[in-house]
């Protein structure tokens, strides 16, 4: 049995967190992210993993920094780790800290290294239309997911899949894979292999990239931007200078709705019957959930019984 501490912040963190638990091994401490003020009455909200560490009774550090934090790494010295395991904990280690386990740092990623290094493995590996990710066990060093691969489990993205339901899915296979991994640091059977050259990056997402750009892609480039933004800010068109999100479409056969001479995202069909049709420029999309200005996500046909949308508009 293993002394760890463990570095995470979210939901996808917690999952980790819960398989080493559930493991057996001695957590020594959680190091998260301090709280954070949400809702309107920015009321104190802690993370998913500070919330499942406090309700098992192991001790938790909320350091603002680590980097040249000298009394956490003292902290952290005096605990004689002899593993550290970092999930999405959102700050970069140092070296003082990387150091310091007798067995080294690990880290999960949500993706199946070297693609997708950086803040959001998942997010682009849906926006990019991908088939296939998974997620990676590795060694830290300190560069930006730089570090020896230990282990990988691959998985296939579904055609309809959202960022929230594959997130879901890596967040309980990263546990899975966490926990063999541990298992081979201390069997003694940990295979490095160095990552190479050959690497793609996930940036963090911009709002700017939320907004759908119906000249210039085309019907699947759409939907991938609308999966893949869902449910992180949602990929949004703007009819009469209001903000309309879309969260899930569909893409229509040719040959299931008239096309003429229709400008791209130009309203084709809008009723409460047949839902909402919308050109582009290699085909027509259908709305599936939608979501008005300042209102609620909801089904499309709910929401054309009390929103009118002029078939001819063009969305912008």
């Amino acid at each position: 049995m293993l002394n760890i501490i463990f570095m995470g912040t979210p939901d996808f963190a917690k999952d980790s967190l819960e398989a080493i638990f559930n493991a057996g091994h001695n957590l020594m401490a959680v190091v998260t992210n301090p709280d954070k003020q949400k809702g309107r009455g920015m009321k104190m909200i802690a993370s998913p993993v500070k919330e499942f560490a406090l309700e098992h009774n192991i001790p938790v550090y909320q350091p603002l920094n680590v980097k040249n934090n000298l009394e956490f790494i003292e902290k952290i010295k005096a605990l004689q780790p002899d593993l550290i395991c970092v999930v999405a904990y959102g700050k970069i280690l140092p070296k003082e800290i990387l150091d310091i386990p007798q067995y080294g740092c690990i880290n999960v990623h949500a993706s199946l290294l070297p693609k997708y290094r950086g803040a959001a493995p998942i997010q682009w590996a849906v926006l990019n239309g991908e088939s296939v990710t998974g997620v990676t066990t590795m060694y830290m060093d300190e560069g930006m997911d730089t570090g020896d691969m230990i282990l990988t489990k691959e998985v296939t993205i579904g055609e309809n899949e959202t960022t929230g339901e594959l997130w879901d899915r890596l967040s309980k296979l990263g546990g899975e894979l966490l926990t063999e991994t541990i298992e081979k640091i201390e069997e003694g059977t940990v295979k490095r292999v160095p990552q190479g050259d050959n690497y793609t990056m996930a940036p963090m997402l911009s709002k700017e990239m939320a907004k759908i750009d119906w000249k210039g892609k085309k019907s699947k480039e759409i939907k991938n931007l609308v999966r893949g933004l869902n449910p992180i800010m949602g990929a949004y068109t703007m009819y009469q200078d209001k903000k309309i999100k879309l969260w899930k479409i569909e893409i229509v056969d040719n040959n299931e709705i008239e096309q003429k001479e229709q400008l791209p995202g130009e309203i084709l069909i809008a009723n409460d019957k047949r839902g909402l049709y919308i050109k582009t420029i290699d085909g027509v999309i259908k709305v599936i959930e939608i979501q008005g200005e300042n209102a609620k996500r909801m089904n499309i046909c709910d929401f054309l019984r009390g929103n009118k949308l002029e078939v001819g508009s063009v969305l912008e």
